[in-house]
C-alpha cells in the first residue's frame, strides 16, 4: 500500500522513490482530463523488475512511455548530476513527449519542490535542473554521456528508419555507462530489424535462465488482457475461431474481455495482434506496416502451407537466383507438383564467389533441372571480362536461363501476391525467406509521412527479389490468376497433410 504523508509533514517519505512516484506527479490522462499519477499493474510491475538493459514488448496503452518519464523526471529531480535522454521516431513526436509528460510533470509539482530545483534551461528539446541533472530529447542523440536513456517505439524506428536505428544501437546507447539504465519499449514492427533482434536476443537469455550482466538485455512483456480498462459491457457474437483462441490463452478471461477483444479486432483488423499481442511470438506474427504481402502470407499461414514440404526426388528442382556482388546472394528451391507450387528450401550468403554456391547446390543431393537467373546474370565480371552466366555454366550450374529485365516492379509484386496463395513452404530449411516475404515492405518518405510507391532495399529485398525472379522465370506464360479470397481448397489443388 502506498505510503501517505501527514497532515503536518507532506513530504515525510521524500526519500522513497516509490512514493514519490505515486504521490508527487501530474499527468494527462486518455480522457484529456488533469489526474494523480500512480502506477497501474504493469507499470508497477516494471518497476519491481527493472534491469540495467530493459526490453519491454507490449500491447497498446499500458502507459509504460509515461511511467518512464515519470521515472526519469523523478530520478534527476533528486538525483543531482543525472544527465538523461529521451529518443522518439521523430521530433514532433519527442517533442510531444517531452511537452505532454515530462514538462506538464514538472510544471504541476508542488511548489515547494519546483521552487528548490529550479529549471535553469526550458526549451522544447532540453530541461536542465539547477542541481545539476538535465533530461534531453531528440531521434539520435549521439555523444555526450547519459545515466538513463529511453528509447520510444524502437520497432517503428526500424522499420521505417533502419539507418536512424542502427545510429541508435551504434551512438545513443553507447553514451550510457555500463551499470546505468537503458528503457527500449515498443510494439513489434515485423521479425527483422534492431528490435526484433534485441527481443529475440533478451528472450533467448531468459529461456536459458542466465544471470544476466548490466550489459545484457531483459525481456519484459505485456500482454493484452494484462490492461484492466480492456472491457467491454456488450453482447458479443463469439465465432469458433475467436472461443478457440480465448482458450488458447493461459488466462480465464471475463465474457467484458472477450467482448473487448471481438470488436477491437474488428476496428484493427490485420494489425490487432501487432497491436495488442498476447505473447511475444502473437507479436511478431504480424508482418510490418507498409508490408506488400501481409494479406497474402496471412491468407498462406490460414490454410497451413507453412509447415513440412518434403524434397520429392522424384521430380526436378528448379532455382530462382537474386543475384548479389556486394549485397545478399539469395536462391529459392521450388517442385512444381500437380496443382501445387512447393518451396523446399532457402539459401542466402554474403561475399562468396560462384564456386560456393555451385558447392552447396551440389551438397544437397537435389536433382536439378533448372536455374534461373534475372537479368544481372548476363553482366561482366571486371576480373575476368567473362559474363557471370559463362562462369556459372563452367561450375555446373546449368541449365541457366536468365529473365529479361522488369518492365514494373510494381507489376511484379503483383503477379507474386496473385501466386502466393497457390505456395507451400517448408518451415524450417524456408524459414529465412518466409521472413523475407513477411517483412518486404515500401519505403518510407519522412517528409510526407507516407509509404512511398517503391520497396525499401533492405535485407528483406533480397529474398523478396529471389521470389520474383520465380514469378517471371518460371513457365511465365503459364503462371494462372487465383481469386485470392477463397480458401486454397476452392482453388482446386488439395491440401498437404501436415
Amino acid at each position: 500500500m502506498t505510503q501517505q504523508p501527514t497532515p503536518n509533514n507532506p513530504f515525510k517519505y521524500l526519500a522513497d522513490k516509490r512514493w514519490r512516484l505515486n504521490n508527487l506527479y501530474k499527468i494527462i490522462n486518455a480522457e484529456g482530463k488533469e489526474i494523480d499519477f500512480v502506477m497501474n499493474e504493469a507499470q508497477n510491475n516494471l518497476y519491481e523488475n527493472l534491469h540495467n538493459f530493459n526490453i519491454i514488448l507490449k500491447a497498446r496503452q499500458l502507459g509504460f512511455s509515461t511511467f518512464i518519464l515519470i521515472y526519469i523526471l523523478d530520478t534527476c529531480l533528486f538525483r543531482a548530476n543525472t544527465s538523461a535522454g529521451v529518443i522518439a521516431q521523430g521530433l514532433n513526436e519527442a517533442e510531444d513527449l517531452f511537452r505532454n509528460k515530462v514538462k506538464f510533470a514538472y510544471d504541476k509539482l508542488p511548489d515547494p519542490i519546483r521552487l528548490s530545483i529550479t529549471a535553469t534551461q526550458n526549451t522544447a528539446r532540453k530541461l536542465e535542473f539547477s542541481n545539476g541533472s538535465s533530461i534531453s530529447v531528440g531521434t539520435s542523440l549521439r555523444g555526450g554521456t547519459n545515466q538513463i536513456l529511453h528509447v520510444s517505439e524502437y520497432g517503428k524506428i526500424s522499420a521505417r528508419y533502419p539507418d536512424k536505428a542502427r545510429e541508435i544501437k551504434t551512438g545513443a546507447l553507447n553514451t550510457v555507462h555500463t551499470d546505468q539504465l537503458i528503457f527500449i519499449e515498443s510494439t513489434a514492427e515485423g521479425q527483422q530489424g534492431e528490435f526484433y533482434d534485441y527481443v529475440q536476443m533478451a528472450r533467448r537469455l531468459k529461456q536459458e535462465d542466465k544471470e544476466l550482466t548490466s550489459l545484457d538485455p531483459k525481456i519484459h512483456f505485456y500482454p493484452w488482457y494484462d490492461n484492466k480498462e480492456y472491457k467491454l459491457k456488450a453482447d458479443v457474437s463469439i465465432t469458433r475461431e475467436m472461443a478457440d483462441y480465448f482458450d488458447s490463452l493461459p488466462v480465464v478471461l471475463t465474457p467484458d474481455q472477450k467482448s473487448w477483444y471481438v470488436k477491437k479486432a474488428e476496428q484493427m483488423g490485420d494489425d490487432m495482434k501487432r497491436e495488442f499481442p498476447a505473447s511475444p511470438e502473437e507479436a511478431f506474427e504480424q508482418s510490418m506496416e507498409g508490408a506488400y504481402y501481409t494479406k497474402q502470407m496471412d491468407l498462406v499461414r490460414k490454410n497451413k502451407q507453412i509447415g513440412h514440404v518434403p524434397y520429392e526426388p522424384s521430380k526436378p528442382v528448379y532455382t530462382f537466383w537474386d543475384l548479389g556482388l556486394n549485397d545478399m546472394m539469395c536462391i529459392w528451391f521450388f517442385q512444381h507438383i500437380g496443382n501445387q507450387y512447393r518451396f523446399i528450401d532457402y539459401y542466402e550468403n554474403y561475399g562468396e564467389g560462384l564456386q560456393h554456391y555451385a558447392s552447396y547446390l551440389a551438397s544437397l543431393g537435389y536433382t536439378y533441372i533448372e536455374h534461373v537467373w534475372p537479368h544481372d546474370g548476363n553482366n561482366r565480371d571486371l576480373s575476368t571480362g567473362k559474363e557471370r552466366s559463362e562462369t556459372a555454366r563452367a561450375l555446373g550450374i546449368n541449365p541457366l536461363k536468365i529473365v529479361p529485365r522488369t518492365v514494373s516492379v510494381n507489376d511484379d509484386i503483383q503477379l507474386v501476391r496473385n501466386i502466393l496463395p497457390r505456395c507451400w513452404f517448408d518451415a524450417r530449411k524456408c524459414d529465412k525467406g518466409i521472413k523475407h516475404l513477411d517483412n518486404y515492405r515500401k519505403e518510407w518518405d519522412d517528409r510526407l509521412g507516407v509509404w512511398k510507391n517503391k520497396p525499401l532495399h533492405d535485407s528483406a529485398s533480397h529474398g523478396a527479389d529471389a521470389f520474383r525472379t520465380f514469378v517471371k522465370g518460371y513457365n511465365e506464360r503459364q503462371i494462372e490468376f487465383y481469386d485470392t479470397s477463397l480458401p486454397a481448397q476452392a482453388q482446386g489443388y488439395d491440401m498437404l497433410n501436415w
